[in-house]
């Protein structure tokens, strides 16, 4: 192809010229056109062209010049609209623009065997062309950049003129599944009059191809598929597709009441559903719809997860068994940022699923929003192009075209491995929901939406043309799926609540729901000393084969003098904590910008070596019987490597799963993962998830976007149970926490505010001997305090802590208790309660912490400690989180540090008294005296 597309750029004078060279003396031309003009001349001795025709010689490269116009740009002149008129492009196909003319149409070319027609006329030629190119099918994959996918392409399209012959079983069983799709849509219309449900109606076609792809799909190896969608259609595809029965589909357009594990539900056209089909070849196939909210595209990278994750589990890597699915509208796919994300992911080592195959519901509107105006591109699908996947536009009213088309498809992605484009070319019966009136902005597209009959009618007319069915045979059969609905709609009468069906439920029958009691004691996660040193050992001595940088090899011996000294930093104590439950049989995968070394230089769990490239990750050699441990760089988006880490979760209920933010403040590129997913899947969708999310957090003068992971946010989510936040200030702590995740047999996302400068803060060390004997401590207490003594109660969480501590050390200020809440959600009340009266002398109770008022746990604190008199010390209120000064930042730090360790203004002035002078004095003096501030000026 690449040789034939250079013969169609040359000017064919030139070439022309230099045949004629070659005729003369061969050896007047250069060497490398001997071998083509051999083949051509043995060409045209082959099929008896006598030299009279050498005129033609010009015009078979102009007809190749026809012949590859229709391949690139004969998507651009099809009959794929069934409700309105294409727009025209130019230049055209039309002869004139290949130098070629009417008079040439009943001349014989040797070019038509090109396309599989062997000699022939112009004639027969264009009328080859545009059936293959410009009928109710376009084919765009010219632009692909490798030489064997375009051949493969082009021998399949191009074979029988882009068209594909069924038999009359298959035409009828194309018929049932547009009888289903149809009439599935006007029953509820009928029954469940001014409901929403988003229905399918003018892309019906969608059904039947479905069922084609699994039941094609199951004859070339693919044993589950995972689809993604959105709400318009879906309940077709539940009920037509995934077989959910009716009766429970109607019941959520009536129930009252949901089944008791589910606490607030979703509406119908978001839930999820799973079961196993048996096609007629008696393959079984699990289909897998995953719940989606209203956030158009946002499960497109949660199924990309899911089946990255069950084709490693289930399927031992193999991925042609497990094909996921998405399905998608024409303004969402244009319109999301998110496709872009996952589009760029899908052929990356960490995020490969072996191909996925899109469909479009194209519309031709967005809500009320015209095509012209929701895009610039000329297709919907052209972020398709940016990984140079092949891309069909097809007629939604030919049934038969498309269920060619996904054949060529599923069998393109079983060879390649590759994502596939369908755009199916179709409309919207009514307007966005069934109540909306679409005539107020599209008047002239729902006229002729308006008179259009469905597919079912148009389809089974032709049948009833065609003789393979009666008139009597489609009007009886119509009926009787019409009373089978009848008899499940009165089924679902009887039916007492809603039913939702957990996703992927067998994967979760070994865990339950968390309640309040998982979260108020700790787990015992320790590990044997003994073992703790072994594999401290063996993770950091470097193979002696290796080349290793010497930097890498200096870091590995300071890590072994740690240990050795029994001095464990945070990277030690997150290691063996993925150490030890890798050895235990738990997989371990983390992904996030910057992973594999981490963001700040502490993990280094991959290492490069110096003279090849090639990364050596120490984790991966534990033992022969260890569990497996991934760990990515992703590239640089959040929304959907977040979407991604969720969906493995969901389907690896038995691994540590981690998104890694580069800095805490990213993480709300993806607030919709963490909104409509981790925080509500539970209570919507009964769906539990284990993903832990690492989001670095802490002040220290890096500016507004890098300083806060948004505490604020995440307690404004949390309720319920539904999530486990936690703000560890050791690396036992951390180490602890880990393990204690897995070690539940609940799962809820656990969401880690880990730290910047603590990761090489002297004093943020662990000893062996907290991560063998201790467990997750949700608070710590202060050791180094007086009880008697105590005057003031400080609590706090994170970083902060190591500050206060150094001026409590430097001021030997026994008198203050220094309370560190690593728990942050759900909030240890009982245990504060408990050592608020254990400083029974206590005379001020403060909140500290570096974030401005209104962000932080503050607000949160404030509403659980009613009543214990608790006072905030914190940067002044503001909408930005930090100062971009660093000068300025110090400056507020050491304000907050000053006020916890105010200096006295009694007589003893300017001097710490740890408020002794007034011991019995009122709360109220004691505030005026010492401590009193105005939290709504600059502090």
């Amino acid at each position: 192809m690449d040789d034939l597309s250079f013969l169609q750029n040359l000017d064919t004078e030139a070439l022309e010229q230099l045949y004629r060279d070659y005729r003369n003396d061969p050896d007047s031309i250069d060497k490398s056109w001997h071998h083509f003009f051999q083949g051509f001349d043995l060409a045209r001795k082959d099929l008896s062209v006598p030299d009279s025709e050498s005129l033609t010689f010009d015009k078979e490269f102009k007809v190749l010049n026809l012949i590859n116009g229709y391949r690139k740009r004969g998507h651009l002149f099809t009959r794929t609209n069934p409700v309105r008129t294409r727009r025209k492009y130019f230049p055209t196909l039309d002869l004139e623009n290949f130098d070629l003319s009417e008079a040439d149409l009943d001349i014989i070319f040797h070019a038509g065997a090109e396309i599989g027609i062997g000699r022939a006329s112009l004639r027969d030629i264009v009328h080859s062309l545009k059936k293959t190119y410009c009928g109710h099918i376009g084919s765009e994959y010219m632009f692909i950049r490798h030489p064997e996918k375009i051949k493969w392409l082009r021998e399949r399209i191009e074979s029988n003129q882009n068209q594909a012959e069924f038999s009359a079983e298959q035409k009828k069983e194309i018929y049932h599944h547009l009888k289903e799709a149809v009439g599935f849509e006007k029953f509820i219309h009928k029954k469940f009059v001014g409901q929403k449900r988003f229905s399918i109606e003018g892309t019906e076609v969608l059904i039947p191809a479905l069922n084609h792809l699994i039941e094609n799909g199951a004859l070339l190896g693919i044993r589950e598929v995972n689809i993604g969608m959105a709400h318009r259609g879906r309940l077709n595809v539940l009920a037509n597709v995934l077989k959910k029965p009716n009766e429970n589909i109607f019941k959520e357009f009536e129930g009252e009441s949901y089944e008791e594990r589910i606490a607030l539900g979703d509406v119908k056209y978001h839930l999820g559903y799973g079961n196993t089909i048996r096609t007629k070849h008696g393959h079984e196939v699990i289909i897998n719809i995953v719940p989606n909210p209203s956030h158009l595209e946002s499960s497109y990278p949660i199924i990309e997860g899911v089946s990255r994750a069950r084709i490693e589990n289930r399927y031992n890597g193999d991925h042609g068994m497990l094909l996921p699915v998405i399905i998608h509208g024409d303004a969402a796919i244009a319109g999301q940022g998110v496709v872009y994300e996952v589009i760029q992911m899908s052929e990356l080592e960490g995020y490969r699923t072996g191909g996925t195959l899109h469909f479009v519901i194209n519309n031709q509107v967005g809500f009320t929003t015209n095509y012209l105006d929701a895009r610039s591109s000329t297709y919907c699908t052209d972020v398709g192009k940016v990984i140079k996947a092949p891309i069909w536009h097809v007629n939604g009213d030919d049934a038969e075209g498309l269920l060619h088309v996904v054949r060529m498809a599923i069998a393109y992605r079983q060879t390649f491995h590759t994502d596939v484009f369908i755009d199916i070319l179709a409309y919207r019966r009514y307007g966005h929901n069934e109540g909306d009136e679409p005539r107020f902005t599209q008047p002239l597209l729902y006229k002729s939406i308006a008179s259009h009959p469905n597919l079912m009618d148009i389809y089974g007319e032709r049948l009833v043309k065609e003789g393979i069915m009666t008139a009597e045979e489609k009007e009886r059969a119509e009926t009787v799926f019409e009373q089978q609905l009848e008899q499940q709609l009165e089924q679902a009468r009887k039916l007492q609540k809603v039913h939702i069906q957990q996703f992927l439920e067998s994967s979760w029958a070994n865990y339950r729901y968390a309640d309040h009691e998982d979260f108020n004691a700790s787990l015992p996660t320790g590990v044997p000393e003994t073992e703790l040193r072994s594999i401290a050992g063996a993770i950091h001595t470097l193979p002696g084969d290796k080349n290793f940088y010497r930097k890498t090899i200096r870091l590995m011996e300071e890590r072994m003098k740690m240990i050795g000294e029994d001095r464990l930093d945070w990277a030690l104590g997150e290691l063996l904590a993925y150490a030890t439950l890798l050895k235990e049989g738990h997989p371990v995968r983390i992904s996030g910008q910057d992973s594999v070394r981490g963001t700040f230089s502490h993990r280094h769990a991959g290492l490069v070596l110096e003279d090849s490239g090639e990364t050596y990750i120490p984790l991966q050699h534990l033992d022969s019987r260890q569990a497996p441990f991934q760990i990515y760089n992703s590239p640089l988006n959040e929304y959907g490597v977040m979407g991604f880490e969720y969906g493995y979760s969901l389907a690896s209920p038995e691994a540590l799963t981690i998104w890694e933010a580069q800095f805490g403040d990213f993480v709300n590129v993806a607030q919709v993962i963490v909104d409509q997913y981790i925080s509500s899947a539970e209570e919507k969708w009964g769906v539990m998830s284990g993903l832990v999310l690492f989001l670095p957090h802490g002040f220290e003068g890096q500016g507004p976007e890098h300083s806060s992971a948004r505490i604020e946010r995440f307690l404004a989510l949390a309720a319920r149970n539904n999530i486990h936040l936690v703000n560890p200030t050791t690396p036992a702590n951390m180490f602890h926490v880990l393990r204690q995740h897995l070690k539940r047999k609940t799962r809820v996302p656990l969401v880690i505010f880990t730290p910047k400068s603590l990761l090489r803060h002297p004093r943020c060390v662990s000893t062996f001997g907290e991560l063998e004997t201790g467990r997750f401590m949700q608070v710590y207490d202060d050791p180094d305090t007086d009880l008697e003594e105590v005057r003031r109660v400080v609590f706090c969480s994170g970083k902060v802590y190591y500050d206060l501590l150094a001026r409590k050390q430097a001021l030997k200020a026994r008198d203050i208790a220094l309370i560190r809440i690593e728990q942050i959600f759900p909030f240890p009340l009982g245990r504060v309660r408990e050592i608020l009266k254990k400083y029974r002398n206590n005379m001020l109770t403060l909140w500290v912490q570096e974030e401005p008022e209104n962000m932080g746990a503050w607000y949160y604190v404030q509403n659980l400690m009613k009543g214990m008199d608790i006072i905030p010390v914190t940067r002044m209120a503001s909408g930005s989180p930090a100062t971009g000064l660093h000068k300025l930042h110090e400056i507020s730090q050491v304000e907050i540090i000053d006020k916890v360790f105010r200096k006295c203004t009694c007589e003893l002035q300017n001097v710490y008294c740890g408020l002794q002078c007034v011991i019995g004095s009122s709360r109220k003096e004691i505030l005026k005296q010492h401590y009193y501030f105005d939290t709504s000026s600059e502090q």
